[in-house]
C-alpha cells in the first residue's frame, strides 16, 4: 500500500476509535442521568452544531499530526530500509541506505551502513579467493575461446534437444542469412539448430550417432549434405556424451561444399562435352585411316586426299581441345588448398629459407606494393629452395638479388645473380625432378606439379654482356576477400500506453511455469519521431540484444535504423540525435520488422516502460503482417514490484541503473537503452526470488498488482 493511502487508512481507523471511545463513555453517562438532567443536555447543543462539528475536527488534528510523524518515524522508514538492505544484500553492495525517520532509525541506519563496509570487504576479500582458485579454470576457458575463433571450419555445439550452446565466428558468417533468404533465423546461443538447418536430416543423423554408440563403434560420427539458401554444406556430427555414456549433445562441423561441387558438375560436363564432340572428328580419322589400310595399291592422289583428311580433322580436334583448356582452365586445373598472401612476404620467406637451409645470401629491400596471390606457400617456397640449391650446385651461385614487379594481372618474382645464366633445358629437366615436402613419400610432388596448382610460370633469362642470369616466376595477382565488418554490440515517453502486456496470445501454461532463470529474453527499445503512436508518430530505430541463461550475450545484438517517412520534431532530434538526413535511406518498417521478429522469436520480450514500446508494434501488424505475440516483461512494473516504497521518479530507468549498480552507457539510443535494461532486469531477477517470484506466470500476476498496471490505458 502507497504511503499516503495508508496514512489515510490510519487517521479514519484513529477517528472510528476515538469515536467509539467517546459514545462508550457518552452511554455510560446518558445512563447515570435521571429525566430532568437528560432534557437539560439534550437542550444544551441545539443552535450549537456547526461549532461542535468544528471542535471535534480540531480534536483530531493534533492526533493526525502525531500520528503522521509516527508512521513516517517508524514504519514507513522500516519499510524503505528493508528494501535497500535487499539491495545491498542481493544486488548492488556498494549501495548505501539514506538515514531517515525517527532518531533510533537513523541510528539504526548508520550502523546498518557500517554493517555494509563490513560485510562489503568480506565480500572483496572472498571474490579475491575465488578469482585466484577460478584462474587455471578461465585460462582454459580462453584457450578454447581462443582455438574456436581462429578455427577455419565452422563448429556450432547443441545439446540433445537442438539449442545451440557454443559457436565461433566461421559458423556465424557462413550461416548467416543471405539476401534472397533476408528473414531467415540467425545464429545465436540458445536458438534451435532446426530453424536454421533441415530437422529431419539432424533427427536422422542422431539417430545414426545413437545406433553407433549402442553398436560401440569406435569412431561414431554422422555425415550429411544440406542447403542453407544459395549454399550447400557438408556437416560432420559428432556425439558429446557424459560420464556414464549418454548422448547430451552434439558438434556440428559444417563445410561449404558450393564451389567444389559446382567445379565437379562443370568438368562432368566438359567431359561429356569432349566426348561427343570429339566422336565425329575421331570417326573420320578412322574411316580414313583404314581406308588407306585396306587398299594400299591406291594411287597417291587418293592417299594425299585421305590424308588431307586425316590432317584436317586432327588440326580440328587439337583447336578445339585447345580451346577447351583455355575456357576451363580453372576446373581442370587439380584443386588445392591456397591461402592469400603478399609477394612481399613470400620474398621474406624465401629470404629466410635460402639462408637458414643453403646458406645463400638473397637480398631483398622490401616492397610497399601489396600485390596478392593465392598460395600454398609451403610447398612452393619448399620447390623453390630445391631449385635454388640446384642453381647453387650447378652454377655455382652463393648470393641472389630478389626483385618484384607487378604487370598486367601478374606478379613477376625474380631472382638475380652475377655469373653464367641457366641454360632453358636444364630448367625443364629441374622442374620434373621430384622433391620431399616432408613427408614420409620423398617423390611426393615436382616442381612443374607446384606452379600448376598455382597457375604460374617460370622460365631462365642470361645477359651476356653484362654477366647476369635471371629466374622469372610469375603468379597471378587475386584481390584479396575482405572480412565483413563486425557489428560491435554497443526522452521523455509516457510510463504507459494503450497496450495490455498481461494478454498477450503467446502466452502459454507450459511457458507459464517455466523459472524465469531458464527462459531466453530478447531486451528491446526503440527510438520514435514522438510521443503519439496513434497521431502518427513512427518508430525510427530498434535496438535489442538476447539474454540466456542469465547472460546477457553482447555479441548478439539487432540494431536498425528506420526511414520513418515524414518529418521529426526538433525536440525529439534533440533527445535521440537522430536526424532526417542519418535517416534518409534507411529501410522502411515494413523491412525491418519481420528482421526484428525472426531476431526475437522463441523468446520473451523484455522492455522498460514496454507498453509504450509494443503499441508502436502493434498499430503496424495491420501494414507489415507482423505480429509479436510471445509474452513480455516490464522492468518498470517489477521495479515497482520489488521496491514498492519508492516515489514515482525512483522508478526511471536511470533511477533504477544507479539504484541497482548499473553503469548507463549509450543512454538514448535504442541498443544502448536495450543493453542498460538489461543489466537491471538480470539484477531485479534475485529481488524477485526473494519475494518469492520464480516463475514467468509469478511475474506476470505480481506486476498486473503494481500502481502503475491499474492505471487506465
Amino acid at each position: 500500500m502507497r504511503p499516503r493511502l495508508r496514512f489515510v487508512a490510519w487517521l479514519a481507523g484513529l477517528g472510528l476509535l476515538l469515536g467509539a471511545l467517546l459514545g462508550l463513555a457518552g452511554a455510560a453517562l446518558w445512563l447515570d442521568l435521571d429525566a430532568t438532567e437528560r432534557a437539560a443536555l439534550l437542550a444544551l447543543p441545539e443552535g450549537r452544531g456547526a461549532l461542535l462539528v468544528v471542535l471535534g475536527g480540531l480534536l483530531l488534528v493534533p492526533f493526525a499530526v502525531l500520528l503522521r510523524i509516527g508512521l513516517a518515524g517508524y514504519p514507513e522508514a522500516a519499510a524503505r530500509l528493508v528494501e535497500e538492505v535487499d539491495i545491498i544484500r542481493r544486488v548492488n553492495s556498494g549501495h548505501r541506505l539514506k538515514p531517515a525517520g525517527a532518531r533510533p532509525m537513523r541510528r539504526l541506519a548508520r550502523a546498518l551502513n557500517a554493517f555494509a563496509e563490513a560485510h562489503g570487504a568480506l565480500q572483496q576479500e572472498v571474490k579475491q579467493r575465488i578469482d585466484e582458485a577460478n584462474a587455471h579454470l578461465e585460462q582454459e576457458k580462453n584457450r578454447l575461446a581462443a582455438l574456436m575463433s581462429e578455427l577455419a571450419q565452422s563448429v556450432l555445439v547443441c545439446n540433445r534437444e537442438g539449442r545451440i550452446l557454443l559457436y565461433n565466428s566461421s559458423a556465424s558468417l557462413l550461416l548467416e542469412p543471405g539476401a534472397a533468404e533476408a528473414v531467415g533465423t540467425p545464429v545465436g546461443l540458445g536458438r534451435s539448430i532446426f530453424a536454421i538447418l533441415d530437422q529431419r536430416l539432424i533427427v536422422h543423423a542422431l539417430e545414426r550417432l545413437r545406433q553407433r554408440l549402442a553398436q560401440h563403434s569406435p569412431r561414431p560420427v554422422a555425415n550429411f549434405v544440406t542447403a542453407r539458401g544459395a549454399h550447400l554444406l557438408r556437416a560432420q556430427m559428432v556425439p558429446l556424451q557424459d560420464a556414464r555414456g549418454e548422448l547430451i549433445g552434439f558438434v556440428l562441423i559444417l563445410e561449404d561444399i558450393t564451389r567444389s561441387v559446382e567445379l565437379n558438375s562443370r568438368r562432368d560436363a566438359l567431359l561429356l562435352q569432349l566426348t561427343e564432340g570429339s566422336r565425329a572428328a575421331l570417326g573420320n580419322i578412322r574411316a580414313a585411316a583404314e581406308t588407306v589400310q585396306q587398299y594400299p595399291q591406291m594411287d597417291a592422289e587418293q592417299r594425299q586426299r585421305f590424308g588431307a583428311v586425316i590432317l584436317d580433322e586432327a588440326q580440328r580436334l587439337s583447336q578445339q581441345l585447345q580451346q577447351t583448356l583455355a575456357r576451363h582452365a580453372d576446373i581442370l586445373r587439380p584443386q588445392w588448398p591456397l591461402e592469400d598472401m603478399l609477394a612481399s612476404d613470400l620474398l621474406l620467406a624465401l629470404q629466410r629459407n635460402f639462408a637458414t637451409v643453403l646458406g645463400v645470401t638473397a637480398h631483398y629491400g622490401g616492397d610497399d606494393r601489396p600485390l596478392w596471390l593465392s598460395l600454398d606457400s609451403y610447398s612452393l617456397v619448399q620447390a623453390m629452395t630445391q631449385l635454388m640449391g640446384a642453381l647453387a650446385n650447378a652454377c655455382g651461385v652463393r648470393e641472389v638479388e630478389l626483385e618484384l614487379a607487378g604487370e598486367a594481372g601478374f606478379a613477376r618474382l625474380g631472382l638475380r645473380w652475377n655469373g653464367a645464366g641457366l641454360e632453358p633445358e636444364v630448367l625443364h629437366e629441374w622442374e620434373e625432378r621430384p622433391f620431399s615436402l616432408g613427408g614420409d613419400d620423398p617423390g611426393a610432388s615436382t616442381l612443374r606439379e607446384v606452379l600448376e596448382r598455382h597457375g604460374g610460370e617460370l622460365w631462365c633469362q642470361t645477359d651476356h654482356a653484362a654477366g647476369v642470369g635471371r629466374l622469372c616466376l610469375q603468379l597471378p595477382i587475386i584481390e584479396p576477400q575482405s572480412q565483413p565488418a563486425q557489428s560491435s554490440p554497443a526522452h521523455g515517453r509516457p510510463v504507459y500506453y494503450d497496450f495490455d502486456l498481461f494478454s498477450q496470445p503467446g502466452q502459454t501454461p507450459e511457458l507459464d511455469e517455466r523459472p524465469l532463470s531458464e527462459l531466453a529474453y530478447t531486451v528491446f527499445d526503440t527510438e520514435t519521431t514522438g510521443l503519439a503512436p496513434s497521431e502518427g508518430d513512427e518508430i525510427i530505430s530498434i535496438g535489442a540484444v538476447r539474454m540466456v541463461n542469465g547472460r546477457l550475450l553482447k555479441q548478439e545484438c539487432f540494431e536498425q535504423l528506420i526511414d520513418p517517412h515524414r518529418s521529426i520534431p526538433r525536440e525529439s532530434q534533440q533527445v535521440h540525435g537522430l536526424t532526417p538526413e542519418l535517416l534518409a535511406g534507411q529501410p522502411g518498417i515494413a523491412q525491418v520488422l519481420p528482421l526484428f521478429q525472426r531476431f526475437a522469436e522463441d523468446t520473451v520480450l523484455v522492455a522498460h516502460n514496454a507498453a509504450f514500446d509494443m503499441r508502436f508494434l502493434q498499430l503496424k501488424e495491420e501494414q507489415t503482417g507482423v505480429r509479436f505475440i510471445q509474452p513480455v516483461l516490464d522492468t518498470l512494473l517489477l521495479s515497482a514490484l520489488v521496491h514498492p516504497g519508492h516515489n514515482p521518479d525512483e522508478h526511471r530507468l536511470e533511477q533504477i541503473a544507479a539504484r541497482l549498480g548499473v553503469q548507463v552507457i549509450g543512454r538514448h539510443t535504442a541498443l544502448g537503452d536495450a543493453m542498460v535494461t538489461g543489466e537491471v532486469f538480470l539484477r531485479l531477477l534475485p529481488l524477485l526470488a526473494e519475494r518469492g517470484i520464480h516463475t514467468l506466470r509469478q511475474a506476470r500476476e505480481a506486476s498486473q498488482k503494481t500502481f502503475y498496471a491499474k492505471l487506465e490505458y
